[in-house]
């Protein structure tokens, strides 16, 4: 609000100046989620309208509500049959709405979604796609041999690039600044290489398989949280009495075995989305350690949990399952992936449209059983069986992995892309937010001994610094 007007535009950037103060909670949120999830942005007193709520203005005062609820219907009697058709006929349809008439392509990962698309394309528009992959020149971290068997199965005009430290070195503050604010999903970088390297050959509009894993039910995390819950079914007199009292000794942590079960029921004992927080990068290595006290002084560390369940809240009368669904839509799609691929496709100059996430589709997905997504321990079930013959079994059986940048691996190898991780580790120390001697030691230590867990630490803080020295040069705690 600006002296009884509403200011608005698509980015937060648009409606701030040089006089626009920094939120220090913003900043304490984006390392906690990795990016800064609405309603707040990076800006005081600048606000994102949240995905599925409507903001209106009446006598000078702003009110934001809800306009879209899922509602959950799971069908009592499912046909497999009747539904595998009229799934596969809402997909070709959804991929045909996405296609413009331009040169019809999409990126192509090798996983499940961005191959079905890769197929569907040819399904939808009688020609040939072109798909565009990205590879990395890292042991664990390259799965282009999945992407060349979807293509060479469906004869695309396939694209291939691998994307190096140097690449890296050139990117990072490009991509960085092009987003309204911080933004550290670190898929984003390969996003853009991906992407500028279908804009130079032709592409208009790309499409991206996002949101297949969030309606069927393909995250990994889904099965492990349903081990969790297996918990609540142990009679809380056996939970209280014996396990608990039981696990939480110091003889227990002593053997592997009586170790992993505490872990395993100290984690069972707390609620989702609470249980969520337990995996969290900064709250695991305690706030308190990474951030200046003059910073902690002036955020609320329980703020984002506050918000997650109130999210988590807002999904009723369904499964779960599908409450985690529902979560996901929100911090998952709606504040991640979207504006992750957006952000870095816009970059490259490209459009990008997200079939999965047609109104047809998530309606389909609404009606599927639980059973249907989560099937014991199977993920996707039903997209899977649905598309068994359609695509190759080498892909419905893969282990899932996407554009997964093996930062922590090259910032310890490659000299230019070391130096620039640590300069702008250390220029964000001089701005008071994070402890001089934690980046020492994150640099130091933990980043050789661990560089793919903590390697993320490193790019979240590099992205940061990337973006203030962009955006907000002059930004220092008081």
């Amino acid at each position: 609000m600006d002296n009884g007007q509403l200011r608005f535009a698509h980015r937060a950037d648009e409606l701030a100046d040089a006089n626009t103060p920094i939120d220090p909670q913003a900043i304490f949120d984006y390392l906690y989620f990795h990016v800064i999830p609405s309603p707040r942005t990076i800006y005081k007193g600048i606000y994102r309208l949240p995905p599925g709520h409507t903001a209106t203005l009446h006598n000078g005062q702003v009110k934001v509500e809800r306009n879209w609820v899922p509602q959950f219907d799971e069908l009592p009697k499912p046909s497999f049959d009747a539904l595998k058709g009229e799934f596969l006929q809402l997909l070709q349809d959804a991929v045909a709405t996405q296609l413009d008439g331009s040169k019809p392509a999409c990126f192509l990962s090798g996983g499940t979604d961005s191959s079905t698309l890769a197929g569907m394309i040819g399904l939808a528009s009688g020609k040939t796609a072109a798909t565009y992959s990205i590879g990395f020149d890292a042991q664990g971290y390259d799965e282009m041999e999945y992407a060349r068997l979807a293509a060479k199965h469906f004869k695309t005009e396939h694209h291939e690039y691998y994307v190096t430290p140097d690449d890296l070195v050139q990117g990072i503050a490009k991509v960085a600044a092009h987003y309204d604010q911080p933004f550290g999903n670190s898929s984003a970088l390969p996003s853009y290489y991906c992407a500028k390297m279908a804009r130079e050959d032709g592409v208009t509009k790309i499409l991206g398989g996002d949101g297949g894993d969030e309606l069927f039910g393909g995250n990994t995390r889904y099965a492990k949280q349903r081990v969790f819950g297996w918990y609540q079914n142990v009679p809380e007199l056996l939970q209280k009495s014996v396990l608990e009292p039981l696990l939480n000794t110091g003889l227990a942590s002593r053997f592997a075995l009586t170790r992993k079960a505490g872990s395993y029921v100290e984690q069972a004992r707390e609620p989702m989305p609470d249980r969520l927080q337990m995996y969290n990068l900064i709250m695991h290595l305690g706030p308190a350690e990474v951030l200046t006290p003059e910073f902690m002084g002036q955020i609320d560390v329980a703020a984002p949990l506050h918000f997650q369940s109130e999210v988590w809240k807002g999904a009723t009368n369904c499964s779960e399952l599908n409450k985690e669904l529902a979560y996901d839509w929100r911090y998952t799609l709606a504040e991640i992936d979207l504006p992750k691929v957006m952000g870095a496709t816009h970059c490259a100059g490209v459009e990008v449209g997200f079939p999965m996430l047609d109104d047809r589709m998530v309606d389909f997905s609404l009606k599927l059983p639980s059973a249907y997504k989560l099937k014991g321990m199977k993920l996707r079930w039903f997209f899977k069986e649905a598309l068994r013959g359609f695509l190759p079994d080498e892909i419905l059986t893969k282990r899932k992995q996407g554009f997964g940048l093996p930062f922590g691996v090259w910032a310890n190898s490659h000299p230019e892309l070391k130096a620039l991780a640590t300069e702008s580790l250390h220029s964000l120390a001089k701005r008071g937010v994070v402890r001089t001697d934690f980046i020492e030691t994150l640099l130091t230590k933990r980043l050789p001994e661990h560089p793919g867990y903590f390697g993320e630490m490193v790019w979240i803080l590099m992205m940061l610094e990337q973006w203030l020295a962009a955006k907000a040069p002059n930004f220092k705690m008081a």
